[in-house]
C-alpha cells in the first residue's frame, strides 16, 4: 500500500463496501467485455490505491482529473524506442543514472496545484537528492530528464505534452524535457535555463542534440527516423564516446589481428619472393661457374690441339730443312 493510503478512510480504500466514491467500476458490456466508467474526480489516495497498479490502463492524475495514457503512431514509437535503447547503451557505458519506465510515476508538487505522472521513460542521476530505491514502486523525487512519445489522435493529447507536461516538469525543475512525435513539429528537446525556463537545446553541427544532464550523450534527429544499428554507431564520432565500447575494443582488436595477418602474409610472401630470387641467382650463378668451366676446358682443349699442332708443323719444318740441308751436299 502507498504510504498515502494510510491517511484515507476505511471506506475509500474498499475495505468496508463496495461503493467506489466515484471510482470507476468494471462492466460488461453486451459482449461480455469488461468496460470502465470514469468518474469525474478522483483524490490523490484513491489514486494510488485503484489506478495506479490497473492491470489494463495507464493513467496519471492531474489534480483530481484521471488521465489515460494516449498511443502515439507507428513511426513515432518506433523512435522512441530507439531513443530508448540508446540512452540504455549510454547509462551501461557511464553508469552515471538509471532509466525509469512507462509505468513508474512520480509526484509533482506545484505551488497551484499537484499531478503524478508518468513520462513514456525517464532518468534518473546518481546524483539525484532523492534515491530511486529497488523495492520503489514509484519514484520519490523529481526525474533529471522526462521523454514523451507524443500522441496525436486528439488535440487535448497534444496539449498535454506541448503545453500542461511541459509547465508542469519546467516548474518542478525536470532539468531536460525531449518530446518525440514523427512529423517533426512539436518535436522539441528542452533543457532549463538559468533561471528556470525551459528553452530548446541548442542544435550541435547543424542536427545533433546535445544532452547537459547526461554528460557526452548525443544523437543525430535524422538518425532518430534513420534508426541505425548499434554496431553501425560504435565507430561514428557522434556515438563513439557511448556506444558498445566493448564492441569497439573487439573490433580494434580484431581489426589488429587481421592487419598484423595481413602484415605478416606480406613479409612471408616478401620473403619467399627473395628466397626464390636467391635460389634464381645460385643457380644463375651455378650456371655461370660451369659454362665458364667449360670455356675454360674449351679452352684448355684448344691450347692443348694448337700446340700439338705447332708442334706437329715444326717437326714438318725440321724435316723440310733436314732434306734441303742433304740436296746441297
Amino acid at each position: 500500500m502507498n504510504e498515502l493510503d494510510s491517511a484515507m478512510p476505511l471506506n475509500c480504500r474498499g475495505e468496508t463496501s463496495d461503493y467506489d466514491f466515484g471510482i470507476p467500476t468494471r462492466r460488461l458490456d453486451s459482449h461480455n467485455r469488461v468496460t470502465h466508467t470514469k468518474p469525474k474526480m478522483v483524490t490523490e489516495a484513491e489514486y494510488w490505491q485503484k489506478y495506479y497498479n490497473d492491470p489494463d490502463t495507464i493513467y496519471e492524475w492531474n489534480n483530481g482529473i484521471l488521465e489515460e495514457k494516449a498511443v502515439s503512431d507507428k513511426v513515432t514509437n518506433s523512435m522512441y524506442d530507439w531513443l530508448y535503447e540508446l540512452v540504455g547503451h549510454y547509462l551501461k557505458t557511464k553508469p552515471i543514472g538509471e532509466k525509469i519506465f512507462l509505468e513508474t510515476g512520480f509526484r509533482l508538487p506545484l505551488s497551484h496545484k499537484t499531478t503524478i505522472r508518468r513520462p513514456d521513460f525517464g532518468v534518473i542521476l546518481n546524483s539525484n537528492p532523492v534515491p530511486y530505491e529497488a523495492n520503489d514502486h514509484s519514484y520519490k523525487g523529481i526525474c533529471n530528464l522526462c521523454i514523451e512519445a507524443l500522441s496525436d489522435t486528439s488535440v487535448p493529447n497534444i496539449e498535454r505534452d506541448t503545453k500542461t507536461k511541459f509547465g508542469e516538469y519546467e516548474a518542478a525543475g525536470v532539468q531536460e524535457y525531449y518530446i518525440i512525435y514523427s512529423n517533426g513539429e512539436p518535436m522539441e528537446f528542452y533543457h532549463l535555463n538559468k533561471h528556470g525556463v525551459y528553452v530548446p537545446i541548442k542544435r550541435v553541427k547543424g542536427d545533433v542534440i546535445k544532452s547537459q544532464v547526461l554528460p557526452g550523450f548525443q544523437f543525430r534527429l535524422e538518425d532518430l527516423y534513420m534508426q541505425p544499428a548499434p554496431q553501425n554507431m560504435a565507430f561514428n564520432p557522434i556515438y563513439q564516446g557511448f556506444m558498445l565500447p566493448y564492441y569497439q575494443e573487439e573490433k580494434k582488436r580484431a581489426d589488429t589481428e587481421s592487419q598484423l595477418r595481413h602484415e605478416s602474409e606480406i613479409l612471408r610472401h616478401q620473403a619467399e619472393t627473395l628466397a626464390q630470387e636467391e635460389a634464381q641467382r645460385a643457380k644463375a650463378a651455378e650456371n655461370q661457374v660451369l659454362e665458364e668451366k667449360k670455356a675454360r676446358q674449351t679452352a684448355e682443349t684448344q691450347a692443348i690441339e694448337e700446340k700439338k699442332a705447332r708442334q706437329a708443323a715444326e717437326e714438318k719444318i725440321k724435316l723440310l730443312e733436314a732434306k734441303l740441308q742433304v740436296q746441297k751436299f
